[in-house]
């Protein structure tokens, strides 16, 4: 029979050939898993999250072999049986002589290729399971939220721990059903079950049974998917709202179509069964069967809900979807706790500054002029000694208490940043062994600066200060660690390996001193993996390819490796079910410098809630630049559940609770153990001082509260209230959001100054101000508020006031004063400060040289209180301008012209504040201060015919204003009409009518 085989053997030489190839490609296989596995225990042994390891590799291989071994004995037991159950006697025809070939090609190994086909099959079925462990751990796990759906009275938890799951178990088991039908008639055509040609039956007995038990297990499982669908309908889009969940047309359509169908299906799947085998035995009723199935399928589950939501829904979706919209509403604010926002009204219809600014200690003296972003070079340059130091792009904002007094400091680590080593400095030796750690946390008050602008160095010094009214002569936030072994310039590949026999010898460059030299050190702290045996020193030549390992004398039986030395990802691994913010700061805490992280808990499944991308909500001007952009996942719940902290020194994490009623991180804890992260009762009070709201879920929450800050169906359907991000104010153009900044300040209702993250927010479509949205932590607990402005108000919004500011004609002279072909002009935070039922902005203004090596250095401040562009002022510091503030509000109360700075004059009512437009009227002034805006932008770019087209929309606009201000008052007429100068700014305002400061 073997030498009948159309199929050639292959000789001796080539299967040994072959069985040698397959062997070193599986040897090096695994020694790669256990290199990378074995590596991998002696780090979390190192962190003491051992659990986390075992927890999730057994947890993966449970499921790989699960899945793997039901997925191959279901496909290769259906191939067994087809084979089982093949005819005796085939009836001799063309098709069965040129299928005779095969049949005795498997035959005499046809266990071996079932089993083979079965196994390849397992192996994919079973790697693509064990990426699926994060769902098992919350189905096991996972608990109740207390929270019940609008539609179906389900507890919430079922939906964010149980469905997940059911619904990829539902997937295997279709996966697993298709192949398996597919196999089988494979096999029952090779072997004659099934036939395409000859006299009689096409199929036999058996071979139908067979198939259509499957065909029926499959009808089967769609019913149970229509079961599933039901539920998950109130995760899915509602195109007739715009928003997540089910709406009217799903509710009183699609749902009750999906249980129909469910039980249509169950109907079909008995009838397959008894049409093919107990009574007709043929395919003909079946067939009739499954067609019916997939023309209800269409009918009832299309066709149906398509006619109600056009016929029925759209006509007056407004009310029918208003339930729906209300479910979604309330869900959202649930999900991403936007549930606590206290919203207070703020007038703002002062519009002239008052005496008491100049007095101001809650607000004014601690508003901040250091931006993190622009004085990271100057950090850099000042506090670097070593070019291999570096603070990053941007710095961090923290609060500290000195002297009694706390304040918001400008924080940053100076780290070691290998890719400035020199040539002769990169080498393997000095990379791994010599340059091992940056030295000290260096701060600075935020609202103070010195020596020309430069900032009040506080902490973190190398060594001898020279320049005493420059710094500090004392570390006034000591650190009794100041060396940082593990930081945010540290990449993966930037190991460090520590540790001496010899207490007299030490290799570490430490810190410099001196005219050129320097310390040495010798790392005493507990981190790193032991790496002084042969084993070891193997073992990590092999991960990291490098024979140095072995030979090198540096490496000795006193050396640690240290490894993962970024803070974000070492907490990463540690709690990989976590999604990290991608600001982490450092901290002195107990005298230690500490990386701060914070942890979110997500979710993709609550019912009709938003479901929003983190990467591009939290992206805006600053992601990159010292920011981490956070992976594209797409959730509907989030909690800022954890906060993490990595000692610089040693390496330490802690992770700690700080939602101790979010029911996704019991479920994690439950899952490893129950003690993986400490009780929020264990954060100690130190660390609590310097916990700050997250950036990251900020701007989240931020963005949807644009939108969600309407909880009236009808208006939110309408959308006409919903709000805005502003872009960049310096550089609108460039479709960058502004970013949230953090302050040290007091709002309107809150008793005394307080750490937190703020951001200013304009109407949809509008560049006037709309609200501020704030974010902080109130005895422990995170407090979102919003100070939201009347409808009718105009007062400027960010971008508004920035161009107000800086097109002032007085002010555009300083301005290009600063600028030359020598240097150039850099603009800081523009602050948006409530005060005195007024409005407040600062934006700090530097000048940095075109020089090599030169820095931004803090030179003049740009202030204006109102709507932006009546009292505006560029002073030296912050004080001065108040005081031109205060100056030009004096002079405006008492009715005399303002001075002449270019700006715009402001009303000459006396002291009474003209009352605000409504109506038409209103509509028309918004029309022409945007129409002057863009006049404005439009001569900055210097593009003319842009310039032209703004002009022209500028007189139309006022030509509007004036007949709305004469309908509004027949008796009335316009004094003036304003015209653009030539620098953009207005030359008059029409009587009664707001300048052309106010906002659009």
């Amino acid at each position: 029979m073997r030498s009948s085989s159309p199929l050639p053997r292959m000789s001796r030489r080539g299967r040994v050939t072959i069985a040698v190839l397959v062997g070193v490609f599986v040897l090096f296989t695994l020694l790669g898993w256990g290199v990378q596995a074995w590596t991998d225990w002696l780090w979390f042994d190192e962190v003491r999250y051992t659990e986390v390891f075992t927890g999730v590799l057994l947890t993966r291989l449970l499921l790989f072999l699960a899945v793997g071994l039901g997925m191959a004995v279901i496909v290769g037991g259906n191939l067994w049986l087809a084979y089982r159950l093949r005819p005796r006697l085939r009836p001799h025809s063309v098709e069965q002589a040129t299928l005779e070939r095969y049949r005795m090609a498997l035959s005499p190994r046809l266990g071996t290729w079932i089993s083979l086909t079965a196994a390849v099959i397992g192996l994919f079925a079973g790697l693509s399971a064990q990426g699926r462990w994060n769902q098992w751990l919350l189905f096991r796990n996972g608990g109740d939220f207390g929270i019940k759906d609008p539609e179906f009275g389900v507890d919430i938890g079922f939906y964010v721990f149980q469905l997940p799951f059911w619904r990829y178990l539902l997937g295997v088991a279709f996966t697993a059903v298709v192949l398996a039908v597919i196999g089988a008639l494979a096999v029952h055509y090779l072997f004659g079950g099934v036939r395409l040609q000859g006299v009689g039956d096409r199929m036999t007995n058996a071979a139908r049974a067979h198939l259509s038990s499957l065909v029926a297990v499959f009808v089967l499982l769609k019913a149970i998917a229509y079961v599933l669908d039901r539920r998950a309908m109130l995760l899915e889009y509602n195109e007739g709202a715009k928003l997540y969940g089910a709406g009217y047309a799903d509710v009183n359509a699609l749902l009750p179509a999906k249980e129909i169908l469910a039980y249509i299906s169950i109907v079909v799947a008995i009838a397959i069964i008894v049409f093919s085998n107990a009574w007709m035995r043929n395919l003909v009723w079946p067939g009739i069967s499954l067609a019916l199935l997939g023309v209800s399928a269409v009918a009832i589950g299309g066709i149906y809900p398509w006619a109600v939501q056009t016929f029925e829904v759209k006509p007056s979706a407004k009310d029918k979807e208003a339930p729906y919209i209300q479910r979604s509403i309330d869900a959202t604010r649930a999900a991403f706790g936007l549930g606590g926002t206290e919203t207070t009204p703020y007038a703002a219809n002062n519009l002239t500054p008052p005496a008491n600014l100049a007095t101001d200690t809650s607000v004014v003296s601690n508003v901040r002029l250091l931006d993190p972003q622009l004085v990271s070079e100057t950090y850099t340059q000042l506090q670097q000694v070593r070019g291999f130091y570096d603070f990053g792009p941007k710095l961090d904002i923290d609060r500290y208490g000195v002297n009694g007094k706390t304040s918001d400091y400008v924080v940053g680590v100076r780290e070691i940043n290998y890719g400035e080593l020199t040539d002769q400095q990169n080498t393997w030796i000095n990379r791994h062994t010599v340059y091992t750690h940056g030295y000290g946390l260096v701060a600075a008050p935020a609202n103070q600066v010195v020596c020309g602008g430069q900032p009040f160095f506080v902490s973190g010094f190398l060594g001898e200060k020279t320049q005493e009214a420059c710094s500090s002569q004392t570390e006034q936030i000591p650190a009794k660690q100041p060396r940082i072994y593990y930081g945010e310039r540290m990449n993966e590949d930037d190991y460090a390996i520590v540790g001496q026999a010899d207490p007299n010898k030490k290799a570490e460059f430490d810190r410099p001193v001196g005219d050129g030299g320097g310390e040495s050190y010798t790392y005493t702290g507990e981190g790193g993996v032991e790496i002084g045996s042969f084993p070891r020193r193997l073992l990590y030549a092999i991960k990291e390819q490098e024979s140095n390992f072995l030979l090198s004398e540096a490496v000795n039986k006193d050396s640690k490796l240290l490894y993962v030395r970024n803070p974000r990802d070492r907490v990463e691994k540690v709690a990989p079910f976590l999604t990290l913010d991608g600001d982490p700061y450092p901290a002195v805490v107990d005298g230690r410098v500490q990386w701060i992280v914070d942890g979110y808990t997500t979710a993709a499944s609550y019912p009709y809630a938003e479901r929003v991308n983190l990467r591009e909500e939290t992206t805006d001007e600053l992601t990159g630049r010292g920011t981490f952009q956070l992976a594209r996942e797409n959730v509907n719940y989030i909690r800022n559940s954890v906060k993490a902290t990595v000692d610089a020194y040693d390496g330490t994490v802690k992770l700690y609770e700080f939602d101790d009623t979010d029911p996704v991180l019991k479920a994690w804890n439950k899952a490893f153990g129950g003690d993986l992260v400490l009780p929020k009762k264990d954060i100690p009070v130190e660390l609590a001082e310097h916990l700050r709201y997250p950036a990251d879920m900020f701007k989240v929450q931020r963005n949807l509260l644009t939108k969600f800050h309407v909880t009236n169906p009808g208006d939110f359907y309408s959308a006409q209230d919903f709000w805005q991000v502003p872009n960049v104010p310096d550089a609108p153009d460039s479709g960058q959001k502004q970013p949230p900044y953090y302050l040290f300040t007091e709002f309107p209702g809150q008793e005394g100054p307080r750490f937190q993250l703020t951001s200013a927010v304009t109407p949809n479509g509008r560049q006037n101000l709309a609200a501020l949205i704030s974010g902080s932590y109130v005895d422990g607990q995170p407090r979102l508020e919003v100070l939201e402005l009347p409808d009718q108000t105009r007062i400027s919004g960010p971008v508004q006031v920035h161009q107000q500011m800086t097109n002032n004609a007085n002010i555009r002279q300083q301005l290009n004063l600063l600028s030359s072909n020598q240097a150039q002009v850099q603009y800081g935070n523009l602050l948006s400060l409530p005060f005195a039922n007024g409005m407040l902005y600062v934006e700090p203004v530097y000048v940095k040289s075109n020089q090599q090596d030169a820095y931004p250095l803090l030179q003049k401040v740009l202030l204006s209180y109102g709507d932006g562009g009546s009292f505006v002022a560029l002073a030296d510091n912050i004080n001065d301008g108040i005081k031109q503030l205060v100056d030009q509000g004096k002079r405006a109360g008492q009715g005399a012209p303002p001075p002449t700075t270019g700006g715009n004059p402001p009303p000459t009512t006396g002291g009474n504040t003209p009352p605000p437009l409504t109506g038409e009227l209103a509509t028309a002034a918004d029309r022409v201060q945007a129409a002057i805006t863009e006049v404005r932008a439009a001569q900055t770019s210097g593009d003319f015919e842009r310039y032209g087209r703004a002009l022209k929309a500028l007189d139309e606009a006022l030509t509007a204003f004036q007949q709305a201000q004469r309908e509004a008052s027949p008796s009335a007429s316009p004094s003036g009409s304003p015209s653009p100068t030539p620098s953009g700014s207005p030359a008059g305002t029409p009587s009664g009518s707001p300048s052309a400061g106010t906002g659009g």
